[in-house]
C-alpha cells in the first residue's frame, strides 16, 4: 500500500480505529483532565492525524525509505574498435593520434540520429565508470550529438582522476584527448557543454562528487567563450576557489585549437602555468571586466523573479543577498516563500535546501510542495499516478530538507548548507523561522549585537556561495486597534532595528481576514532598479493548492493546473524535463 506515492511500511503505529473520524490524542489526551476527548482529526487518505488541542499532526502510518535511482546501462549494436582509416586521418587533423583514440576507447559504429531522422554512421566517445560503459555520446559526420538515452550521465574519462590529487576539467570529449595527447592524463570533460545564458546544469556532479572532494588542485580549462565563462563560475561556485586553478587558452577556443596552433608541450604550460582562482572577498578590475563590460553593453542587470507578474513588478533580487520575510503566525509566510522558491526553481532551475522548524515533520512540507506544483490536493487513486509522481520525483530533484534530531542551530545549517551548495548546486537557503534556529555562539550578547552577529553570518554565506537566502522572522507581540491586527513594520521585527539596518530586503506577509486576502508588501529593497519600497500587492490563497492567485476586478483568479506539464506551465521554462536526445554545443 502507499500514500503519496509513498510506500508503506508499519500501518497504524498507534494502533487506532481506522473506522474513526476522530479520536484521542497519543501526545496529549494522557496528561489533560478530558482525557476522552476525542481532539485528534484523523484522515486516514493522507495517512494523517491533527490534533485540535495541542496542535501536533501525527504520521500515522512509517514509510520504507526511497528507493535508488535506476538507469540504463547503454546496449551497443555496432561498436568497432577498429576505427576508420578516414576518422583516423581526421582525428590527426585535430592533433590526436591513434595511440590516444584506442587508450581513450573510441570506437564507431551505426545510430539513429533524431536530428537526421535515420541511422548513420556515427563515431562513439564511450563513458567508462571503474571500468564499466555508463554511457555513450554519439558524433555524425555533421556535428549532430546525442547521448544514450536513461544512461547516467557522468564526467567523460572519470576513471582518470580516481587515484590522482590534481585533475583538469574541460568542455568536451576532444579538449580532454588533446591533454591526453600532450601528456596529462588526468583529465575529464563535462558530458553536455555548458549555455551561454541562464543556470548551468551540473546534476550528474552530484553522484560523482567524491571523485573531486579530495582533489588538492582542479584546474578548469573550458572554452574561450561565454558560455564557457558561465560554467567556470559554476564550477568555481561548486568547488570552492580554494582548491580551483584557472587555464588562459590566450586566443584559442578550446584546448584542441591551442593543441593544432601551439603543440603538445605548449598546452601541458597552460596547466603548469595556470593561476589560482582569485583570492575570495578580494576583488579587482580585471576580475570584474566581464561584469563591468556588460554594464555598459546592456545597463543594470535584472533581478531574479518569482513569476507572480504583480508582485514582480514591485519586487526583485540578486543573488549573493538575503530575503527577510516577516508577518504574524497565521499570516502565510512559509506558504509565500515556498511560492517564491517554486517560482524561482520554475523560473530559473534553482536548488532549494530548507532548514525550518516551522514545517514539521517534513513529508507534510513536501506535500505542500508538491501540491503547489501538482494543482491540486489529491485523492489517494491520484497519487499513483504518473503526473503525481512526476511532481514528487521534480521536488525530490530540487527541494533539500536540513533536519537535525539533536536541535539546529545557525553555523551548522550555514555548514550544511555550503555542502549542499558543492554537492547539490543550490541557489537558495530557507531558514525558517530566524528564532528557532540560534547562533549558539552569541547567545549571551544583547539581542542588538546578537542580531547584527547574526545577520552578518548569513550575509557572508550569501555571498561566499553566490546565494540568496530567505530569512523568516516573526514581529514583536500584535498590536490592536479596534479588534484589527495593526499592520506591523520592519521595525517590529523580533531583533531590534538591526533587521532594518542590515537587510537587503524585506517582505510582509499580512492577511486581511475581513476581505479573505493576503497583503504582500515590500519593506524594503536595496536598489532601486529591483524593486519600490512600500509597494503592496494583494492576492487571494488557493486552499485547493497552496498557490497565491491573482486578483482581477477583485476576484482571485484560481489556477489548478499541473505546472509540471509544460501544456499547462505559465513559467517560460527553457529546457525540457525528459529530453529524449540533447543538442550539444561544443
Amino acid at each position: 500500500m502507499e500514500i503519496n506515492g509513498y510506500k508503506i511500511k508499519d500501518y497504524n503505529i498507534y494502533k487506532l480505529d481506522t473506522r474513526a473520524k476522530k479520536s484521542t490524542c497519543p501526545v496529549c489526551s494522557e496528561g489533560r483532565k478530558k482525557k476522552s476527548q476525542k481532539c485528534l482529526m484523523l484522515d486516514w487518505e493522507r495517512g494523517l492525524g491533527t490534533c485540535q488541542h495541542c496542535g501536533e499532526v501525527l504520521q500515522l502510518h512509517t514509510y520504507e525509505k526511497e528507493q535508488e535511482h535506476t538507469y540504463t546501462m547503454p546496449v551497443v549494436k555496432e561498436n568497432k574498435s577498429g576505427l576508420h582509416e578516414r576518422i583516423i586521418n581526421w582525428f590527426k587533423g585535430r592533433g590526436i593520434t591513434d595511440a590516444t583514440l584506442s587508450k581513450m576507447n573510441v570506437t564507431q559504429g551505426v545510430e539513429f540520429m533524431p536530428q537526421l531522422g535515420k541511422e548513420v554512421n556515427v563515431i562513439m566517445f564511450n563513458y567508462f565508470v571503474n571500468g564499466i560503459l555508463t554511457n555513450i555520446k554519439y558524433r555524425d559526420a555533421q556535428k549532430n550529438f546525442k547521448l544514450y538515452k536513461g544512461a547516467q550521465k557522468t564526467f567523460y574519462n572519470i576513471d582518470s582522476i580516481k587515484d590522482s590529487e590534481k585533475c583538469v576539467i574541460v568542455e568536451g570529449e576532444i579538449d580532454a584527448m588533446s591533454f591526453v595527447e600532450a601528456g596529462i592524463d588526468h583529465v575529464v570533460s563535462v558530458p553536455n557543454g555548458f549555455t551561454a545564458k541562464g543556470q548551468i546544469n551540473l546534476d550528474y556532479l552530484t553522484d560523482f562528487y567524491s571523485y573531486f572532494e579530495d582533489k588538492t588542485e582542479i584546474y578548469i580549462c573550458v572554452d574561450n567563450d561565454e558560455a564557457g565563462e558561465n560554467g567556470k563560475k559554476e564550477l568555481i561556485r561548486r568547488f570552492g576557489s580554494d582548491k580551483v586553478f584557472l587555464c588562459d587558452l590566450k586566443d584559442c577556443k578550446d584546448a584542441n585549437e591551442y593543441l593544432i596552433k601551439y603543440g603538445k608541450e605548449a598546452l601541458k604550460r597552460v596547466v603548469l602555468d595556470a593561476i589560482p582562482c582569485p583570492i575570495e572577498n578580494v576583488l579587482r578590475v580585471s576580475d570584474m571586466a566581464s561584469d563591468l563590460d556588460e554594464f555598459y553593453k546592456n545597463g543594470v542587470k535584472n533581478g531574479y523573479k518569482i513569476g507572480l507578474s504583480s508582485f514582480d513588478g514591485i519586487f526583485s533580487t540578486y543573488t549573493k543577498q538575503f530575503i527577510v520575510v516577516t508577518g504574524f503566525p497565521s499570516s502565510g509566510k512559509s506558504d509565500f516563500v515556498d511560492q517564491m522558491t517554486i517560482g524561482y526553481n520554475m523560473m530559473y532551475g534553482w536548488k532549494t535546501a530548507y532548514a525550518s522548524t516551522e514545517n514539521y515533520p517534513q513529508y507534510l512540507h513536501v506535500d505542500k510542495l508538491v501540491r503547489k506544483l501538482y494543482g491540486s490536493t489529491p485523492k489517494y487513486e491520484d497519487t499513483k499516478q504518473k503526473d503525481w509522481k512526476e511532481c514528487v520525483e521534480h521536488i525530490n530533484k530540487n527541494f533539500f530538507f536540513i533536519d537535525y534530531e539533536d536541535g539546529f542551530d545557525l553555523d551548522r545549517v550555514l555548514k550544511k548548507g555550503e555542502e549542499l551548495v558543492k554537492r547539490m548546486g543550490i541557489r537558495c537557503l530557507v531558514i525558517d523561522p530566524y528564532n528557532k534556529i540560534r547562533d549558539k555562539d552569541n547567545l549571551n550578547m544583547s539581542i542588538t549585537d546578537y542580531t547584527n552577529a547574526y545577520l552578518n553570518k548569513v550575509d557572508t554565506f550569501c555571498k561566499k556561495h553566490d546565494v540568496v537566502c530567505i530569512l523568516v522572522a516573526h514581529p514583536t507581540k500584535p498590536q490592536n486597534d479596534k479588534g484589527k491586527l495593526i499592520e506591523p513594520t520592519f521595525y517590529d521585527v523580533k531583533g531590534g532595528g538591526e533587521f532594518y539596518d542590515m537587510s537587503p530586503h524585506g517582505i510582509l506577509v499580512h492577511r486581511d481576514y475581513e476581505n479573505a486576502t493576503v497583503k504582500i508588501k515590500v519593506l524594503k529593497v536595496k536598489f532601486a532598479n529591483l524593486g519600490e519600497n512600500q509597494a503592496h500587492v494583494d492576492y487571494c490563497w488557493n486552499v485547493n493548492n497552496g498557490r497565491y492567485s491573482e486578483l482581477k476586478d477583485g476576484n482571485p483568479i484560481w489556477d489548478n493546473t499541473n505546472w509540471i506539464s509544460t501544456k499547462n506551465n505559465p513559467y517560460e521554462i527553457t529546457k525540457s524535463l525528459d529530453l529524449e536526445f540533447e543538442k550539444i554545443e561544443l
